[in-house]
């Protein structure tokens, strides 16, 4: 009776989503500030964050008209978020917790990325000022990035240095 209670619980975890998927990984390559490729895993997108690309591209207009942020402040925030995964995460192992939205639309693994030491890879560069909250896909941590986000505008770290 104990084992089916138990199953059952579990099975409802399942469905409702609560229970998330984790996995690990050696972070093998860093593509940018978003996108590392991780051992056993593949391509990871860092959920719930954006950083700006390496090169202009018609992505940037997005900064551009919503944050009032130059195309060369953009190219330097970009060359110091892929630095800053560099820095902290490639060669290390690495945890990975998906979300309700496992995968986006070019395949790689939407996750949150916990470092060796338990801190959160995606949260950091919000924090530092690198990334700015994914904004057109809810996503678990959503508010909490946002104030985040709120506190580095606030600070004038990374992109929101004048």
């Amino acid at each position: 009776m104990l084992k089916n209670v138990i199953i059952l619980i579990l099975l409802l975890l399942v469905a409702s989503g609560a229970w998330a998927e984790q996995l690990q990984g050696r972070v093998s390559w860093v593509y940018d500030g978003d996108t590392l490729e991780v051992s056993n895993v593949g391509k990871v997108r860092l959920l719930g964050i954006d950083t700006p690309e390496y090169k202009d591209s018609s992505r940037d207009s997005f900064y551009i008209k919503r944050f009032v942020i130059s195309r060369p402040h953009l190219r330097t925030i970009s060359r110091r978020a892929k630095q800053f995964n560099i820095d902290h995460a490639k060669g290390k192992i690495v945890s990975l917790e998906s979300d309700a939205t496992r995968y986006d639309k070019y395949g790689r693994l939407l996750a949150y990325v916990y470092l060796p030491d338990q801190q959160l890879l995606n949260q950091l560069l919000v924090q530092q000022g690198l990334a700015t909250v994914f904004r057109r896909f809810d996503f678990s941590m959503k508010d909490h990035f946002l104030d985040l986000e709120a506190n580095a505008r606030k600070n004038q770290l990374g992109l929101w240095a004048r």
